[in-house]
């Protein structure tokens, strides 16, 4: 059953699978012996058909049998089932039926943080991100992903319960009250729309993967880039994707200062993923960096070497980015020595990107996962959130797909535009409703340019974050138990 849930994230997006799997799910738990197990089980279909993607990366890029490919792939699985396997444990022998309503969602919360922060954190299909496109999308804006999260458990314990006892009254009353609720809630325009557009053109360059970090094709990629750049200089601001400049940074010092001259010369900002080596520290960074315009009123501003408008991805990707207990790790296998594997992490919060006088609030990959990490880094001055990938890893996998769906989150959760841009697709605006805007076919090399307007205002998710939810978590599980023990 677990499996199913695949199908209602992207790019299947069949909202209802979410509210029938769960349901069932909760159904079986009430008659089940046993709430791990039947946790753990669900969750190794959940995971295991969701993220398949990862397989993709492991098998061709990774350098294992398949059966080293198959097994490292159900340790991961494993893993992440743990969680709704504890979820599944504490609700059936630690509450009591009658308080799953209350408990259940709050229970929900507490676990699918502790998945987004253990062992740096995997957030990947919770269950609000499969929502985007249903009726109860209203609610993100409001509660955000997280709290979307526990109204989905809550209406699916209401469903389970009322089939349990023959009376689907009190459900049908939560979920007609819950979609109307959304579908209301999604008329309002918490942000307004400013009159002037930005013009804004992202390069999708379609490099594959095992030509990114080989010597020889360096010069090509540059080229590439440079040339697909050429017709669309007239743009306020220009982004490539990330790391698509496959040099480290001191070494492209030299195209990088024309590149600005160029931009300077256009009045264009361009914003580019690179890769730096710090040979004083030792340290290597994921980076976003800004050439060309940088502010509206001064025009002098050159790129110089390790100059300060740039971003140090923070949220580094285990295996790809970081390898834990490396001494060990990497005499194992091939995937455990991947280039650029052993990059420094950047700090929680960063200054915004500036291009053209506009602030961007950055995030590299799948940093875009972590809405409280993106809060951290909004600003009074914020204009767009900026998202820059290389899914290339993933292939033709439902990954890069799922990879959009969370961006269309984060739009609407704060009412930002958001600007993804990426190696070889999906490259898409998205609007402040979470809406696409446009975007790029996969695995084309293109230039997207688009007109995307400014908000002002704030979304109330974007104001109070996931405070009063936790408010709620913190005061009713407490009170569930301590009404449990005053009824025994």
């Amino acid at each position: 059953m677990g499996a199913l849930l695949t199908f209602s994230y992207a790019p299947f997006s069949i909202w209802p699978v979410m509210l029938a799997c769960l349901s069932g799910f909760f159904y079986l738990l009430l008659i089940s012996p046993s709430g791990f197990k039947s946790g753990f089980a669900f969750g190794l279909g959940w995971f295991g058909a969701g993220i398949s993607w990862v397989h993709v990366s492991i098998s061709e890029f990774g350098g294992l049998p398949l059966a080293g490919s198959i097994g490292l792939m159900l340790i991961l699985c494993s893993y992440l089932a743990l969680y709704p396997a504890i979820f599944a444990s504490l609700l059936k022998h630690r509450v009591k039926p009658s308080y799953w309503l209350i408990a259940a969602p709050l229970l929900w919360v507490v676990v699918e943080w502790l998945r987004s922060w253990l062992l740096t954190g995997f957030p990947w299909l919770s269950i609000g991100y499969s929502q985007i496109d249903s009726p109860l999308a209203g609610w993100i804006a409001v509660i955000g992903e997280s709290g979307l999260s526990a109204l989905l458990i809550a209406i699916c314990i209401s469903i389970s319960t009322g089939l349990r006892k023959h009376n689907i009254r009190a459900p049908a009353f939560l979920l007609v009250v819950s979609i109307l609720g959304g579908w209301t809630l999604d008329q309002y325009d918490w942000v307004s729309v400013k009159a002037q557009p930005v013009s804004i053109a992202m390069v999708q360059g379609n490099i594959k993967q095992e030509m990114r970090w080989i010597p020889e094709q360096e010069l090509s990629t540059m080229a590439k880039y440079q040339k697909m750049t050429q017709a669309h200089w007239s743009n306020d601001i220009i982004i490539w994707p990330e790391a698509a400049i496959p040099q480290l940074e001191s070494t492209a010092e030299d195209y990088l200062v024309q590149l600005d001259e160029k931009a300077l010369q256009t009045d264009t900002g361009l914003i580019t993923g690179i890769v730096n080596y710090n040979y004083n520290t030792r340290q290597v960074f994921n980076n976003l960096i800004v050439l060309g315009k940088q502010s509206n009123t001064d025009k002098t501003e050159h790129y110089h070497y390790l100059h300060s408008n740039r971003y140090d991805k923070h949220h580094l990707l285990p295996i790809g980015e970081f390898i834990p207990f490396e001494n060990v790790l990497r005499k194992l296998a091939p995937i455990f020595d991947l280039p650029m594997s052993s990059f420094t992490q950047g700090d929680f919060q960063q200054q915004n990107l500036l291009a053209k006088g506009y602030h961007l609030a950055p995030a590299i990959c799948f940093e875009i996962a972590f809405p409280r990490q993106i809060s951290a880094n909004l600003t009074e001055q914020t204009d767009f959130i900026i998202t820059v990938s290389n899914d290339a890893w993933f292939g033709a996998s439902h990954g890069p797909d799922q990879h959009l769906e969370i961006a269309q989150v984060r739009a609407k959760e704060f009412g930002l535009p958001v600007l993804r841009a990426t190696n070889n697709g999906i490259t898409a605006f998205i609007d402040h409703k979470g809406h696409i805007q446009s975007r790029l076919p996969q695995f084309e090399a293109a230039v997207l340019s688009d007109d995307i307007f400014l908000t002002d205002g704030v979304t109330p998710y974007r104001m109070l974050g996931d405070l009063p939810l936790w408010i709620l978590t913190l005061v009713g599980l407490p009170l569930v138990f301590w009404r449990q023990k005053r009824a025994k």
